[in-house]
């Protein structure tokens, strides 16, 4: 983990969040501006700056964010209506936070492209 990083400070317990799922693998919490009825973050306990800094050796841990999101959409009670997942990457992507994670977000309907 990173000593100054937002959600490694989250993971640790340094900063409250509300907190929906955590297993071994991922941490989920709500999104403190949410920009949807549901909007929950998915955040690997491994510190890896965006998915541009994955590679092999990341993909079980990749795997794994998008089955938790699967299984959290479900639990959420917002699979069969749909959800959008989301993960920004790099500033032009609009990545704000330096720590991968994924954006779910349910409860409403979504167009696309997305802005």
């Amino acid at each position: 983990m990173e000593a100054n990083c937002l959600f490694c400070k989250i993971i640790r317990g340094d900063i409250p969040a509300s907190k929906v799922f955590e297993d071994e693998v991922c941490l989920a919490f709500k999104d403190i501006n949410p920009q949807a009825p549901i909007h929950v973050l998915l955040v690997p306990k491994l510190h890896v700056d965006s998915l541009a800094m994955t590679d092999g050796s990341h993909e079980s841990m990749l795997g794994a964010l998008m089955s938790r999101a699967r299984d959290l959409a479900a639990s959420l009670g917002v699979a069969a209506e749909g959800y959008r997942l989301v993960v920004n990457t790099n500033r032009d992507g609009g990545q704000t936070v330096f720590h991968l994670h994924v954006h779910l977000l349910a409860g409403r309907s979504f167009i696309f492209p997305p802005g």
